[in-house]
């Protein structure tokens, strides 16, 4: 895992929008980075909607929120309508920004190894530094924490 105080590694993925997008854009706010194994999931949906639910108060902030999956484009596209959710996801079809910040790790499920996304949230600040990291999150909480902890700044 990227530890606080190290340069965000930059990227170029695509949108549900189909719109290229790289972290680089957002210089000058700060950006909450999440990543999330899989669209449409339980614990998946669970955080995205509490992420929904914060979501103006992290505008008011002058937060980007950002979440990363390896999903496919059509498929945050139905993740997007299905809960409504105002904030933008990034295709990582390629795992470049999942293996840039170290969330792609050897997982255990029922006695199977594989390899997968560790959910997990980045924090960076105006200047691309990060300034917060948090591995293996909940998804019932990790926004609420999220909100509190840029509340503080």
């Amino acid at each position: 895992m990227l530890e606080i105080g190290s340069k965000a590694p930059d990227f170029k993925l695509y949108s549900a929008k189909e719109e290229l997008i790289s972290l680089s854009m957002f210089l000058g706010k700060k950006i909450v980075l999440y990543f999330y194994p899989k669209d449409n999931t339980s614990g998946c949906t669970k955080q995205a909607m509490n992420f929904k639910n914060v979501y103006d108060e992290l505008k008011k902030l002058n937060v980007v929120l950002i979440g990363i999956s390896k999903d496919s484009i059509l498929s945050h596209q139905k993740f997007i309508a299905n809960y409504e959710l105002p904030f933008i996801l990034l295709s990582d079809t390629n795992l470049i920004a999942i293996k840039a910040y170290d969330v792609w790790k050897e997982k255990k499920l029922y006695g199977k190894t594989y390899m997968g996304i560790i959910r997990s949230t980045f924090i960076i600040d105006e200047n691309g530094y990060i300034i917060q990291a948090s591995e293996h999150v909940n998804p019932a909480t990790n926004p609420t924490q999220v909100l509190t902890f840029l509340q503080t700044l």
